[in-house]
């Protein structure tokens, strides 16, 4: 018998629901953040900016365009800071994040009444030799996005750009949660012209 036969590793006897996960950590990570943001910590303020950022900048992008986005995600973050005791954890924080980056860019809208045509690239990876049809997809969607109703078009990205559940849709833009799905497939049907406008062959 070797020690290992002598001495077996426990066996984790917790249901799967109930084993520490990646998307766990990473909630308790930003749990800590919140905390130390709530206590005043600059330092905390500092790495939650850094690490919600990018998707706070690329929703007001494309919600409001690219030229106005740096304006209005530091707005967006000066609300985060202002507003972090009233994030009760009851949702996922980028939930709430979204929800104040959609009110910002939205009011945005309705102050300037301008439509933008300047838009963020989704993500890195989709700028390559490799990607130019897609890419130029990518620009007939966005085109056509600002076609359509801002409060529309903030379902379809948090749908389709950040992959939201309707649930979290829901809580984001304060609707019932079967709002969302009718308002989306709303979203679908009214890009269909503008993309057939634009010489979208999808």
């Amino acid at each position: 018998m070797t020690v290992s036969d002598s001495n077996p590793e426990p066996q984790d006897l917790r249901r799967p629901d109930e084993r520490p996960n990646a998307a766990g950590a990473e909630e308790a990570g930003v749990a800590e953040l919140v905390a130390g943001c709530r206590a005043g910590s600059r330092e905390s303020r500092r790495l939650l900016y850094e690490r919600f950022y990018r998707p706070g900048y690329r929703l007001t992008a494309r919600l409001a365009g690219e030229s106005d986005a740096c304006d209005l995600v530091q707005e967006v973050f000066l609300q985060v800071y202002a507003k972090i005791g009233q994030f009760a954890g009851q949702s996922r924080f980028t939930t709430w994040l979204y929800r104040l980056a959609t009110n910002v860019a939205l009011q945005h809208l309705r102050k300037t009444r301008r439509q933008r045509h300047e838009f963020l690239d989704a993500d890195a990876e989709d700028v390559s030799p490799a990607g130019g049809q897609r890419g130029e997809q990518r620009e007939l969607v966005e085109a056509a996005l600002q076609r359509i109703d801002p409060q529309l078009r903030a379902i379809f990205l948090l749908r389709e750009l950040e992959s939201q559940s309707y649930r979290d849709i829901a809580q984001t833009l304060a609707i019932p949660e079967g709002t969302v799905g009718s308002r989306l497939n709303r979203a679908r049907r009214e890009l269909k012209e503008p993309l057939a406008a634009l010489g979208w062959e999808g």
